[in-house]
């Protein structure tokens, strides 16, 4: 499991073999239906049960620990602080390539997570929802550009993040159809103090300097608690400095 090279005296990066990494699963039971699964995966993903046994029990077995361990963290420091008011979720933030499976990896762990004692409540938001609306990037001359980051309302996805992190109640992210391709007007999903938020975008953990304009990456990244990448054509899962190859 350690990957450095011969010359290389540091590297805080593992990787696991398929068997050694669905080896740490240990007694973690299957709590997905068949029936459910079918419903979670994104048209012609080829994801199947047995990858989320082997790949995705694990995953979601160590964010269940990294979790606890935080929120039993913010505990003991909102008891010394005296702070009562607030709620900080756990955020996961979940990215890779176009069609390279990070949709059907955010709504599994999704449905995983929920599951695990005692029960949290987990929100998914996608970053889609923070495109410019269709019409605003016409008028830009972006709507060849879209998907890339300087299609995206960078400061309004910021502030939602910053509600988020800061407790906020009932903060609203806009909403997206893939059916029209476009920002559904007046319409909005409202997340209201989650124990875990999964943010999932192609963009979502790529970094750079703070919009002025509408240019530059997103600086969202140092927001979440844990970062996912999916990559392609194996399915590669990254979280910190812990991998798991598919």
């Amino acid at each position: 499991m350690d990957i450095r090279a011969p010359e290389q005296r540091y590297n805080p990066y593992r990787i696991f073999s398929r068997e050694q990494w669905a080896a740490l699963r240990n007694d973690t039971p299957m709590t997905l239906e068949p029936g459910e699964f079918d419903r979670l995966r994104s048209l012609h993903d080829r994801l199947d049960i047995r990858e989320v046994e082997e790949i995705y029990l694990p995953l979601s077995r160590l964010l269940s620990i990294y979790v606890d361990a935080a929120q039993r963290l913010y505990y003991a420091q909102r008891q010394f602080l005296g702070i009562r008011d607030r709620k900080v979720p756990y955020i996961i933030g979940i990215a890779g390539s176009v069609a390279g499976g990070k949709s059907t990896t955010a709504r599994v762990l999704q449905a995983l997570l929920v599951r695990w004692s005692p029960r949290p409540k987990v929100d998914l938001v996608t970053t889609d929802g923070f495109l410019h609306p269709n019409a605003l990037l016409e008028r830009l001359g972006l709507i060849q550009k879209k998907g890339f980051p300087a299609s995206y309302d960078l400061p309004l996805l910021l502030s939602f993040l910053s509600d988020i992190k800061s407790g906020r109640r009932g903060v609203r992210a806009p909403v997206y159809s893939h059916l029209s391709w476009d920002i559904v007007p007046n319409q909005w999903q409202q997340v209201d103090q989650p124990d875990i938020l999964i943010v999932e975008g192609v963009n979502v953990l790529q970094t750079g300097p703070l919009p002025a304009a509408r240019q530059g990456g997103c600086p969202s990244s140092p927001t979440f608690s844990t970062s996912l990448f999916i990559s392609t054509p194996t399915r590669q899962c990254c979280a910190n400095g812990t991998c798991s190859a598919g």
